[in-house]
């Protein structure tokens, strides 16, 4: 009899799947050269194997039966072909029927290979939510830490994901620019924000994993994070910079100093206002020992 699901390696997923099924379709990233990432040390991209995939299904139906929500991992199950794509969510559907709501993590490749009518395909099949990884709108940066996509790029994908009706979940990285460009950097980031127009915002801070090239540049004297105020600053000046129709602004990650959780546009102003008190020494942020990924 079947023990379990089948998990190979690290697996991680966003915050808010934290109560979802967790099916491993796909292994490590497909990207994989992103200088700040530790996410997948111990595997190479892959695709699993569709039996396997299918037994973890079937596992799922039977002893999962409270889950209403299922998140496809590793890095980026869009990139699987979608023939093979639109079979696992017949499955999930089919021996899941509970299922509300899909998602998945994906990159600018997955996004690009998928047409609008694909997208709204697998929309109808319950893929509802998207979680993309901007990090940046400063070109410079993307080249830097070998995105692999422009900031016009990483625009039209995410205005894509939208229009197929799946909604966007966007993460930016604070600290990711360094000092020197810190506020240029929120400064890009927070227009490219506004031209995505994402459903959540997922502000995260840069920590130094090492064995990274980025922690390599750190150690020999190439890049340095912003301090706690920088940090702050950034935060803020992103946030003063984006502009959406709706959705969340949010920085409540483990990563953070200071958590915020900003309803848009509504509630931008009283989320500039709570970093302006935690940069006068009014409001306190979380200690170090608490920072985590």
């Amino acid at each position: 009899m079947k023990q379990g699901m089948d998990y190979v390696g690290s697996c991680i997923r966003p915050p808010s799947e934290a109560n979802s099924i967790l099916l491993q379709v796909t292994l490590g990233c497909s990207h994989g050269k992103c200088t700040f990432c530790g996410s997948y040390p111990d595997k190479k991209f892959g695709v699993k194997d569709e039996a396997t995939i299918l037994s973890d299904i079937k596992f799922a139906g039977r002893y999962m039966q409270r889950q209403e929500r299922l998140f496809l991992m590793d890095g980026d199950a869009l990139i699987l072909p979608q023939r093979k794509l639109n079979r696992i969510l017949d499955q999930i559907n089919e021996h899941l029927p509970w299922i509300k709501r899909i998602g998945t993590y994906a990159n600018a490749k997955g996004i690009r290979k998928k047409s609008l009518e694909e997208l709204m395909e697998l929309r109808r099949k319950k893929l509802h939510i998207v979680y993309l990884g901007v990090e940046s709108g400063d070109e410079r940066v993307l080249e830097d830490i070998r995105k692999g996509s422009s900031a016009d790029e990483l625009a039209d994908l995410g205005q894509k994901i939208k229009k197929s009706g799946i909604k966007l979940s966007v993460t930016v990285l604070l600290g990711i620019a360094g000092r020197e460009r810190s506020l240029e950097h929120a400064r890009a980031t927070g227009a490219l924000l506004t031209r995505m127009d994402p459903d959540y915002v997922g502000a995260l801070t840069v920590m130094l994993i090492p064995g990274t090239p980025l922690a390599e540049q750190e150690a020999r004297g190439a890049f340095q994070l912003p301090e706690q105020e920088g940090l702050l600053l950034e935060l803020r000046e992103m946030l003063a910079s984006t502009n959406l129709s709706s959705g969340l602004f949010i920085s409540n990650h483990a990563s953070n100093y200071l958590p915020i959780k900003v309803r848009m546009p509504r509630h931008k102003q009283e989320g500039l206002q709570q970093i302006d008190q935690a940069l006068s020494g009014s409001l306190s942020l979380k200690p170090e020992w608490m920072r985590a990924l």
